[in-house]
């Protein structure tokens, strides 16, 4: 069977990017899709042809599987690449694909069931020899057996999503107590997410690390692996830093956790890419008894750009390869690690902000260099509230685990992107905490040390001296003056807010009205003083304000409720995740503008907040 001569890419932003390019240097024709929000995106411009599916929302353009496969069709597409997240897991869109005649770049549909719901894959799992992490996968789903295994169990326990993925439907629960609102919440965000309210039991592992391993195979009977990663570094158990190899795994685990992994994808008679993903209790360092399967992924994973670092491979050209009938490109014996690489998720969202994205115009977008830079944004793009908000990819390569450490620490320092906001700071931040530095991670250090990790409220005074001279050298409010003293003392806004600047007026260049100061992976603006632009709502005042537009799904107070600081008031769902919007401080709830199922847009006043009397 040829080579596949024209690909669809059934995806969007980075991922879409990244296949393109390797398609063109097979020298592969590449047709783009795109929803409204996307007309301008940067996978349209640089794939070979485009075709528009539908509106924004991805339940009317990329999860409508028939527009999809029409626009395959319409351009005369032989295959269909659905690189990660939307269809790329769903075995009935794989299905009409592979019926309507056309080439799908994944594995068997069959094998996307079997490992698609957690519950039916671990009973696989451990019928193929594979360890599995303690739980309940029964069918029976009501609260009330649910809680008693969860009983059984001993807490803590986790519940998750059947059909689950990126940390969605998936609570810890400490104890009894907590159990029936967590179990509430998950459902809601399972069935939200996935389609799917069911959930599993599983046992809390105590210094738990999340070690994966990528597999491969073909059409011709060969399974191999390409060694594992280490995904232990997460928020909200969502992955935030990934490297490769594993640090502290030896040769003898190694081998064991990666024939594990080959023995689960044979199992399921696996074609292409995949990773099976394991729990590890690292309490006594990595040993191949305290490691368990947790879940197969099978599509391209968004960490798999470390794997091709330390191997030299081009997953994305096995994909291409394998789904054209060919065999593996290497065997067992050719694959190897070399050298150690990381990769840092790159999101628009606030980490002083509870993490909410941040939503609009990319008016300044520079990642630096040294590093490979895998995005699907440029100077000038639109960040949508519509879609995942990652901005990129960034990865970094090196001889051992401190070079590469270090230079993906120093390339997101240099990163300058504005005016949203960005978890830049705080990636740098986490690679440079001790425990990180030392490989003593699991899977909830960013929970223990959150408050450590989070980036400076403001510039050194350093960078801000040198940023009041750029903009006041040659004019302006302490402009420069003949026989002037030494330092001068001005106003400027950060941000909006007035701060005073002691500086030398004689260093620097003269700067338009602003500045941006880009610092540890932070970006502030320092602009000359003025009273316009300022934020006229705070929290100081008791205004409670939509942080992003959603859906508020319920409403916990009653105006003229007494409120304690911190006390939940309502719930925000947005981005298909549950928010919680709080009391600024204890008081009385004066005005109250949200009610359950309503619609909200960003900054809409949702209460009021008064301190009143006692």
């Amino acid at each position: 069977m040829p080579m596949i001569r024209s690909l669809l890419i059934a995806n969007r932003g980075e991922i879409a990017c990244r296949i393109v390019r390797t398609a063109r240097r097979l020298g592969i024709r590449t047709v783009a899709v795109y929803s409204d929000a996307d007309a301008g995106a940067l996978h349209v411009r640089q794939a070979d042809a485009a075709v528009h599916i539908g509106p924004s929302p991805v339940r009317e353009s990329y999860l409508l599987g028939d527009r999809i496969i029409a626009a395959a069709r319409e351009t005369g597409a032989e295959a269909i690449h659905p690189g990660y997240g939307f269809l790329s897991e769903n075995a009935d869109f794989a299905q009409a694909v592979i019926d309507a005649g056309l080439i799908w770049v994944g594995p068997d549909p069959a094998s996307i069931t079997a490992m698609g719901l957690k519950d039916a894959a671990k009973s696989l799992m451990s019928e193929a020899g594979v360890p599995v992490t303690p739980g309940y996968l029964g069918q029976d789903q009501s609260g009330t057996r649910l809680a008693a295994e969860a009983d059984a169990i001993g807490y803590p326990v986790l519940i998750k999503a059947v059909a689950g993925g990126g940390g969605k439907g998936m609570r810890k629960v400490d104890g009894p107590g907590d159990f029936a609102e967590a179990l509430l919440s998950c459902r809601r965000e399972a069935a939200s997410s996935f389609g799917n309210d069911q959930v599993l039991l599983e046992k809390w592992v105590t210094n738990p690390r999340h070690i994966e391993v990528q597999v491969f195979g073909d059409r011709h009977g060969n399974v191999v692996h390409l060694f594992e990663r280490d995904c232990s570094l997460q928020r909200r158990h969502q992955k935030v830093i990934e490297e490769a190899p594993a640090p502290g795994m030896d040769d003898a685990t190694r081998e064991a956790i990666c024939d594990a992994a080959v023995r689960a994808a044979r199992a399921v008679d696996y074609v292409g890419a995949g990773t099976i993903e394991f729990i590890a209790d690292g309490s006594e360092g990595l040993r191949a008894d305290r490691i368990w399967f947790m879940e197969m992924n099978t599509r391209l994973q968004v960490e798999h750009p470390v794997t091709e670092a330390i191997t030299g491979q081009d997953l994305v050209e096995w994909q291409l390869r394998v789904a054209s009938g060919e065999p593996l490109p290497r065997t067992q014996r050719e694959l190897s690690i070399d050298g150690w690489a990381m990769e840092a998720r790159l999101y628009a969202e606030d980490p002083a902000n509870g993490f909410l994205p941040s939503i609009g115009s990319l008016e300044a977008f520079d990642l630096g260099g040294g590093c490979r830079i895998d995005t699907g944004v440029e100077q000038g793009a639109e960040i949508s509230p519509f879609y995942d908000p990652m901005i990129a990819k960034v990865i970094a390569y090196g001889p051992d685990r401190d070079a590469a450490r270090e230079r993906l620490a120093a390339c997101l320092s240099d990163s300058v992107i504005w005016p949203l906001r960005t978890n830049a700071g705080f990636l740098v931040k986490a690679l440079e905490h001790p425990a990180f530095v030392a490989a003593d991670v699991d899977t909830g250090l960013i929970g223990r040390e959150g408050d450590r990790l989070m980036p400076p409220e403001r510039p050194s005074e350093a960078a801000l001296e040198d940023a009041a001279a750029a903009l006041s050298f040659g004019g302006g409010p302490g402009g420069f003056r003949l026989n002037a003293p030494a330092r001068r003392e001005a106003s400027f806004l950060l941000d909006g807010e007035a701060v005073s600047v002691s500086f030398d007026p004689g260093r620097g260049g003269k700067a338009d009205d602003a500045v941006l100061i880009a610092e540890g992976g932070q970006v502030w603006r320092l602009s000359q003083w003025r009273v316009d632009g300022m934020a006229a709502g705070r929290a100081s005042d008791g205004l409670v304000l939509s942080p992003m537009p959603g859906r508020i799904i319920s409403v916990a107070v009653a105006q003229g409720d007494r409120v304690a600081k911190g006390q939940r008031l309502l719930t925000l769902e947005a981005m298909k995740m549950e928010h919680g919007l709080a009391a600024p401080f204890d008081g009385v709830v004066a005005e109250l503008h949200a009610a359950e199922g309503g619609q909200v847009s960003e900054g809409a006043l949702l209460a009021r907040i008064d301190k009143g009397e006692e």
